[in-house]
């Protein structure tokens, strides 16, 4: 806001970012402008996620592009393939973008080779794999210190009751592979409740995800299962990238 000083006889236009409007009103001789410091603070927090917002409007169009053709109900084809990918491709080329390392990057990569998949039933195993290596590229991301073994009690005691009686259910030949994709997901979820927000609820997000979508197809189909399922997920992927991004590429220029 212009803010007008005396000096020397001559008037000088300078700019003030701390006085609003409001504040200055008409303001004589001997009387000072109050300061409105809630600018300072609200400008730049509303700069930088209208800047956050602008680098991942593809991803929610995509998503609401997948979400408005609601491809699970559809027959498998590339074109469901593609759809269903396109938004975890496009929180992986935001991470390019934004610099953040590659492991996260890949990690994507890897869960959209696993959601090409999914798409036909007879790729499951295929789907599980890639997964499996995305977790693991996670679990790498997300790191191991520090360490924080308390924090691991709550995943045990929450996912072995669930694993075991999902096993009873699963086809013997599925039983090892679910047994070894659960002990890394379940470590992504400790590492991920270690890093703090927004890493632990992409975990917790994408755990919720998994275990919806192992009951769904194994267990007893859930009403709107699928729509949990991808729900959960694009938010987990959401959230897990958002994590990797560097602190100082948050800030708007």
């Amino acid at each position: 806001m212009p803010l007008y000083q005396q000096c020397q006889g001559c008037w000088h236009q300078t700019s003030h970012p701390g006085v609003s409007e409001a504040s200055m009103g008409s303001w004589g001789e001997g009387q000072r402008p109050k300061p409105d410091f809630r600018l300072e603070v609200r400008e730049p927090w509303k700069r930088k996620w209208l800047h956050v917002g602008k680098w991942l409007s593809p991803f929610f169009v995509t998503c609401a592009v997948y979400f408005l053709l609601w491809i699970p109900e559809d027959p498998p084809s590339w074109l469901g393939a593609l759809v269903k990918c396109l938004p975890v491709l496009c929180l992986a080329l935001y991470l390019r973008a934004r610099g953040s390392p590659s492991l996260p990057r890949a990690a994507l990569l890897c869960s959209a080779v696993g959601d090409a998949c999914l798409i036909w039933p007879q790729a499951f195993f295929y789907g599980m794999a890639a997964f499996a290596s995305a977790h693991l590229l996670y679990l790498w991301a997300l790191g191991w210190a520090p360490l924080r073994p308390r924090l691991l009690l709550p995943v045990v005691l929450v996912c072995i009751p669930y694993s075991v009686i999902l096993l009873l259910h699963l086809p013997p030949d599925l039983a090892l592979p679910f047994s070894g994709y659960t002990l890394v997901l379940s470590l992504v979820l400790w590492r991920g409740l270690v890093r703090g927000p927004p890493a632990s609820w992409g975990a917790l997000f994408f755990t919720l995800s998994d275990s919806v979508l192992a009951w769904h197809m194994f267990v007893r189909p859930l009403p709107h299962g699928r729509l949990v399922v991808m729900t959960t997920y694009y938010a987990a992927q959401l959230l897990l990238a958002l994590s990797a991004v560097p602190r100082s590429r948050h800030k708007s220029p």
